[in-house]
């Protein structure tokens, strides 16, 4: 048997220790920076010549734990998380095969590995990886899908009959006023002080709790995420959140709702849980060098917001319709730690002017705080890093917010520029979470206090340094992508995302746009349809200067000399970029009246049309030969993303929004009852099984009754 210590370690993410209560925390946040900064160092200087032979990459999925009763039509959040890992912990026969949880796995050189199982955030999540990371082999490529559904096998296999492992973002009911866990626990405990979520329903590690509480405490006062509402036929104008309590008066944030907290039209939540426990697919890449990660980074932020918005899953929350489609603001809402003077917000005074009494807004003075800050600490990225000539000044952000004596202590250290940026920027933040027992003695072969502050700054891309004690290199983080409801649709975008890396090292690609036009973008990516109907500005030619063919003729196809270093760009900034849509950034554009579907799909003509990720993609399997049936298997997840981007299916946000509006039961009121939640629920459970041939959820893939009706009516099944 696995003794209760163990099943405490797998359930942790670090050690245990005395957390401390916020303002305390507060007076040793320039001690671990300070520190944290050391240790940053340190990796850097045993890390910066590190090499590898060949990219590696992993995935994580994010799944909900829900329990069916159908008997009373309802779906609850099972809170049973550490059970389900103790019981995956103590399966023999998981164990004889390596483990299948931290701290028990044991990694095999041969034969398939058994996947890793995680706590998250929300106990009612579980978080599952590959056992051992991707290699970049097509046969890799191929067995994605096939370890994806082995995960949610293995899982539901260690829950009850009733519990299911479904992979939506968020639960459409988290927050509402019924028992929608299980086991049921009243909202408004000390950690969270929410109106709607209980503290019971977070991890109980310690770190957990703390970083709710922390948060609420710096910020002076509790989270406060609004979202528009979805304003159907019958959907009261304005609409006002009816699961508001103004009457609380249990903690002193109960005020923040009678001080305005809660926004005509919009969905109202109070807590951190409402972010954090969200589900999505991250992919991390690890790169043979620092110089290929800092490449990696640079080129695939700009692609963040438009994977955001491509795959849009995310429609409802807390038991209404949204106006948005996906998660990332209301998560950087649930964690944002700002402050009134950090935020920059308008404080209401009285003025006097030639005895007229009157009142004007004025920004609060920084008395207590260093800076504005523009951001929360979930958001989109700030900063570019690779040393890359082709990098221009004009692309980096004019508002960026930087330690400048941390970023002089790194240069000192031997840090270059622009990564000592890079981290100072990161570290204008405070840590949240302080254990007592870290503050004792700096330990430079270790990450503690580098991390402290490096996993609590979420932005889209995550540059990670190697860690001390294990063998493994520079790595980089692809974070804004959400959760799909099944696992061809998530290794769909895993495959694809990879390929773009390929292509992206191989032909020398540019994406670089200045860093607020991403910023722009990643709120584009959250209205409603984005993926139809938003243009995204993108870099209109992300080929380098060509070379000329030995018969004198100008290559056709992405040419196999690049320069060794690519020539400064001179034109105009503006001139680099234009307002795309989803559909030209992954499909390419066509010239006017060019109806020739089969040109070379590597080239950008001399018109500027560009030429779409998809086509370079493929450009780069041609050049690498691979054979007919790797093709053949690899087309059927491009083929997803080509007709996602098109129209031609339905994201799964549309679809969610779809089923909800033509269920039987709904009001066009913008209220998802407990029945639509349950029938919505149920139809998830078969599309994850049956992929949309039974008819349910064939939009999505063009398959079964219900085919895609986009842009392109009457669309085949992918890959047909």
């Amino acid at each position: 048997m696995i003794s209760p210590n163990t099943i405490l370690i797998i359930a942790s993410v670090r050690a245990l220790g005395t957390p401390l209560d916020w303002p305390e925390a507060k007076e040793n946040a320039d001690h671990v920076r300070q520190w944290g900064i050391e240790q940053l160092l340190a990796i850097w200087n045993r890390a910066k010549g590190k090499e590898r032979d060949a990219l590696r990459w992993g995935d994580e999925i994010e799944y909900l734990v829900v329990t069916f009763d159908d008997e009373n039509r309802k779906v609850r959040l099972s809170l049973r998380q550490a059970e389900i890992l103790k019981e995956l912990a103590e399966d023999e026969v998981l164990r004889e095969q390596g483990g299948c949880v931290p701290d028990l796995q044991v990694m095999r050189n041969h034969g398939e590995t058994i996947p890793v199982f995680h706590p998250e955030f929300g106990r009612f999540m579980l978080e599952a990886t590959p056992g051992k990371p991707w290699g970049i082999g097509f046969k890799d490529l191929l067995d994605v899908e096939h370890n994806m559904k082995w995960r949610r096998t293995i899982a539901k296999d260690h829950m009850k009959t009733d519990e299911y492992p479904i992979t939506l973002t968020t639960f459409p009911r988290l927050g509402t006023r019924d028992d929608y866990i299980t086991p049921y626990f009243p909202p408004s405990g000390e950690r969270l002080r929410s109106q709607y979520l209980p503290d019971e329903i977070a991890n109980p590690h310690i770190r957990f709790p703390t970083l709710a509480a922390n948060i609420r405490a710096r910020r002076g006062r509790k989270v406060e995420i609004n979202v528009p509402i979805f304003k159907d036929e019958r959907t009261p104008v304005p609409f006002k959140d009816p699961t508001v309590d103004y009457n609380l008066h249990k903690w002193p944030e109960d005020d923040d709702v009678r001080n305005g907290a809660a926004k005509d039209d919009s969905i109202y939540m109070d807590a951190m849980a409402f972010g954090m426990g969200s589900c999505c697919l991250q992919i991390t890449f690890q790169a043979k060098n620092i110089t290929e990660g800092r490449k990696l980074y640079d080129q695939l932020s700009p692609l963040g917001p438009i994977m955001l918005a491509l795959t849009a899953a995310t429609p409802i929350y807390k038991g209404f319709l949204a106006d948005t489609d996906v998660r990332w603001d209301q998560i950087s809402r649930a964690v944002d730690d700002r402050t009134r003077e950090e935020l920059g917000e308008a404080v209401r005074i009285l003025l006097l002017l030639q005895a007229d009494i009157s009142t004007s807004d004025i920004q609060q003075p920084l008395k207590h705080d260093r800076w504005r800050v523009p951001k929360s600490r979930y958001a989109s990225n700030s900063t570019y890093i690779s040393q890359d000539p082709r990098l221009r000044k004009e692309y980096m952000d004019p508002d960026l917010i930087v330690d400048q004596d941390l970023k002089q202590r790194l240069l000192d250290g031997g840090m270059d520029d622009l990564l000592a940026t890079h981290f100072a920027h990161l570290f204008i933040r405070d840590p949240i979470v302080i254990f007592a027992e870290d503050l004792k003695n700096l330990d430079l072969t270790q990450t503690d206090h580098f991390e402290n502050l490096q996993s609590t700054n979420w932005q889209h891309m995550r540059f990670k340094p190697p860690p001390p004690d294990k063998d493994t290199g520079w790595r980089v983080e692809f974070r804004p992508m959400e959760i799909q409801i099944t696992d061809f649709d998530n290794a769909a975008f895993s495959i694809f995302l990879v390929l773009v890396t390929r292509a992206i090292l191989s032909f020398d690609l540019n994406f670089y746009i200045p860093i607020p036009l991403t910023t722009a973008n990643m709120a584009t990516a959250h209205a409603r349809d984005a993926v139809l109907n938003q243009k995204f500005h993108f870099r209109k030619d992300p080929l380098p200067p060509r070379s000329v063919k030995a018969n004198g003729a100008s290559g056709t196809t992405t040419p196999a000399y690049m320069p060794s270093r690519p020539p400064t760009p001179t034109c105009p900034v503006d001139d680099e970029h234009a307002l795309m849509t989803v559909d030209e950034i992954i499909n390419g554009q066509q010239p006017p009246n060019n109806n020739n579907n089969n040109s070379d799909s590597g080239s950008t003509n001399a018109q500027g049309f560009f030429p779409g990720l998809i086509p370079l993609v493929e450009s780069y399997l041609n050049s690498v030969n691979v054979d007919v049936e790797t093709r053949c298997e690899l087309a059927r997840y491009l083929d997803l993303i080509r007709k996602r981007a098109s129209g031609q299916l339905w994201t799964g946000a549309k679809w969610i929004r779809h089923f909800v509006r033509s269920h039987a039961e709904y009001e066009f009121d913008s209220v998802v009852s407990a029945d639509v939640n349950h029938d919505l629920l149920r139809a998830v459970e078969e599309i994850t099984r049956e992929e949309g041939r039974s008819g349910v959820g064939g939009e999505m893939f063009g398959v079964g009754k219900g085919k895609g009706k986009g842009k392109g009516d009457g669309a085949g099944g992918v890959g047909g």
